[in-house]
């Protein structure tokens, strides 16, 4: 027979246990919460970007086994989608060229974006990481990440027919 004394022990002991649960919580999610609820929500905002952060991380690792394979499905295009703005990543297996970029900002600019950052690199193939915002007249925040990879896609072929022309 259980008491109303040690009824309210045993449920003083579950609180204590959640209290602590919810401490480690925040602490592993870096979280600034106070309540137990926004704790929580904050937990699971920073699972939702462990998950994006893995499935970029798995797309890298294809396109790397696909190059070091020579099954080179290039060239590659991710968009991620940040909170103002885009996270565009290209990769192309023919070295820098600079219509290449100059076709790829060009097609930022159709879209209305602002390049905020970005980095290039022309060693061994083309490489470009670009940080874009839509600009106050563009249409580009309302944009799928697959319509931005699909144009950006087109501008790279458009640049790449154009070098095998040149090449004949």
């Amino acid at each position: 027979m259980t008491t109303p004394s040690s009824k309210a022990c045993r449920k003083k002991m579950e609180a204590g246990e959640l209290h602590q649960k919810l401490q480690l919580l925040r602490s592993i999610t870096h979280s600034n919460a106070l309540d137990d609820a926004s704790v929580i929500l904050d937990a699971s905002r920073y699972i939702q970007d462990l998950k994006h952060k893995v499935e970029r991380l798995n797309e890298d690792i294809g396109t790397a086994q696909n190059l070091s394979n020579g099954r080179s499905s290039l060239p590659a295009v991710s968009v991620e989608t940040l909170e103002k703005g885009h996270l565009i990543s290209v990769i192309s297996a023919r070295n820098c060229e600079a219509n290449m970029l100059c076709s790829v900002l060009e097609v930022f600019e159709e879209l209305g974006f602002n390049v905020l950052e970005a980095r290039v690199s022309c060693v061994g193939r083309f490489q470009l990481q670009v940080i874009v915002e839509v600009s106050q007249n563009g249409e580009g925040g309302s944009m799928e990440s697959l319509a931005i990879k699909q144009a950006v896609i087109r501008a790279i072929r458009r640049c790449d027919e154009g070098y095998s022309e040149q090449e004949q």
